[in-house]
């Protein structure tokens, strides 16, 4: 198993630093620089199936734009599981406000380091499948 130095965690929290700031300003643009695309998503309908899709920059844009557009409250707890030097996937508990309405979550994200450093490539998260096709075995 990846045990990953401290310098490696550190750069990870920082990046979820800069992350939260930007999604408490609602900067949705600045957020989709911080991802590679297409960005995959796995999610499901309450009450129903799974679903997954691929995003565009564009669809996680307008997507991101109406669930914090007007800027969101984080508090979270996260915690990282690297699978390499290069791939990490954190499991975050979080507590998110937006418009006063407060929601608690457990989610996934699959970052990727880059070039220019850590992106987010895969979101997985509960709840956000309404109109999607459901996911279908090859």
């Amino acid at each position: 198993m990846y045990q990953p130095p401290d310098e490696a965690r550190e750069s990870v929290r920082e990046w979820f630093v800069r992350y939260d700031a930007l999604a408490e300003r609602g900067a949705v643009e600045e957020m989709a620089d911080l991802a590679v695309f297409p960005l995959n998503l796995a999610t499901d309908v309450p009450g129903g199936p799974a679903a997954v899709a691929s995003w565009s920059r564009e669809e996680f844009v307008r997507t991101m734009s109406e669930a914090v557009g007007g800027g969101a409250a984080m508090e979270s707890v996260r915690t990282p599981h690297f699978l390499s030097e290069n791939l990490v996937v954190v499991i975050t508990e979080a507590a998110v406000t937006v418009d006063g309405e407060r929601q608690e979550m457990t989610y996934a994200d699959v970052l990727v380091r880059t070039a220019e450093g850590w992106a987010f490539q895969t979101m997985a998260q509960g709840g956000w499948g309404h109109g999607w096709v459901p996911a279908r075995r090859g």
